[in-house]
């Protein structure tokens, strides 16, 4: 499939259960190519995460939901007269591999929650009710759909949200990619966006490339110019340049982790672009699914920031390598945004505005309530 291809007729993470496989755009090769991969093992499951080829924190999310459902099938089948049918056995393999899948990328608390919430439901349908292997498997298998049917709801709620702090024809910057690619549908931080797009807003999108694994120019400008929408790629450090003209209006971003305090991690570059939106008046917003706020982690400070091969900002994307051999280079997969230079938080369940300690625990409260 070549890029005539319109990416947005694709599912970002799919489970084919008759074929045992999770299959996943290989975000690689985009924009270029579009191919599809199947993933089986936990070894390619691993890989696909840690290379990249699915990405965004809801995305990683759904796709360790399904893959914990897979392993755990396969244990119960090669493990027929033993971990196939004893759930003693079988937890500790499935935990093992669990831990193993968590290890991939250590920023996005989608990786960690969707994993936990699998686990937790094994361990109540395992030790608590004793439930059998074989139905165990059923209900991850439920809980994995389950997952992913959420993050769709969440991420169309995130939209209508978001829309009603941005009027018709403003213009929007967004940083990396929190677009459908992102998430299974919709995305967070382009989620306004294509509402807007449906009901004729015609917005005027400005998407930073994203250095250094260019996100922005590979995922999010090709995916709004696949929908239609008005869409202006420029360089990272041409932000300030288009708030100065006072030709955006506003700033959404996705992030990958939530701090009780309203801090929060996202792609590299984005405390520079919330630093700048401060200086030109112009509002901030950070569109997060309340499974991306980690009540446990106080402040940004505690915030695990993934560090990246050198390569990525020597040599990729270049024919010939663009650095001296032998330099050292310092390369952090995101930053974490102060919460003083954040706007609001964008959820499903509400928009979150400082002091931020008080306002997310109310949406936690939303959602509990919600849950009764």
């Amino acid at each position: 499939m070549d890029q005539k291809e319109n990416i947005m007729n694709y599912e970002t993470v799919a489970l084919d259960d008759q074929d045992h496989s999770i299959v996943i755009i290989d975000q690689t090769l985009l924009p270029g190519r579009t191919e599809l991969i199947r993933l089986r093992t936990a070894q390619e499951i691993w890989n696909a995460i840690y290379l990249l080829q699915v990405r965004g924190a809801p995305a990683i999310g759904v796709t360790a939901a399904f893959g914990i459902y897979l392993l755990a099938r396969q244990i119960q089948m090669e493990n027929i007269d033993n971990a196939g049918s004893d759930f003693g056995a079988f937890y500790r393999q499935l935990t093992q591999q669990r831990e193993y899948l968590n290890s991939s990328r250590p920023t996005a608390v989608n990786l960690s929650w969707a994993l936990n919430r699998m686990d937790a439901l094994c361990r109540k349908a395992g030790e608590e009710e004793k439930r059998s292997v074989a139905e165990i498997v059923e209900l991850l298998h439920q809980e994995a759909v389950k997952i992913k049917e959420e993050d769709i709801r969440v991420c169309r709620a995130i939209g209508e949200n978001g829309l009603t702090l941005v009027k018709p024809g403003d213009g929007i910057l967004t940083h990396c990619n929190a677009g459908q690619l992102a998430t299974c549908k919709y995305g967070t931080a382009t989620a306004p966006i294509y509402l807007g797009e449906e009901r004729g807003y015609h917005f005027h999108v400005f998407a930073d490339e994203t250095r250094p694994l260019l996100q922005g120019a590979r995922l999010t400008a090709y995916e709004l110019h696949s929908a239609g929408v008005d869409v202006t790629l420029i360089c990272d450090n041409m932000s300030a340049t288009v708030m100065k003209k006072g030709w955006v209006n506003a700033v959404f971003v996705g992030c990958d982790r939530v701090a009780a305090n309203g801090d929060a991690a996202n792609k590299i570059g984005t405390s520079v672009v919330a630093t700048v939106a401060k200086r030109y008046g112009i509002p901030f917003y950070v569109c997060a699914p309340t499974s991306t706020i980690d009540f446990d982690t106080p402040t940004g400070d505690g915030i695990n920031i993934e560090q990246r091969p050198a390569e990525e900002v020597t040599e990729m994307w270049y024919k010939e390598r663009m650095a001296p051999e032998g330099v050292k280079v310092f390369n952090p997969a995101f930053d974490v945004t102060d919460h003083d230079l954040i706007t609001g938080i964008v959820t499903e369940y509400g928009i979150a505005r400082a002091p931020f300690t008080e306002s997310l625990a109310q949406i936690r409260r939303k959602k509990e309530a919600a849950r009764v």
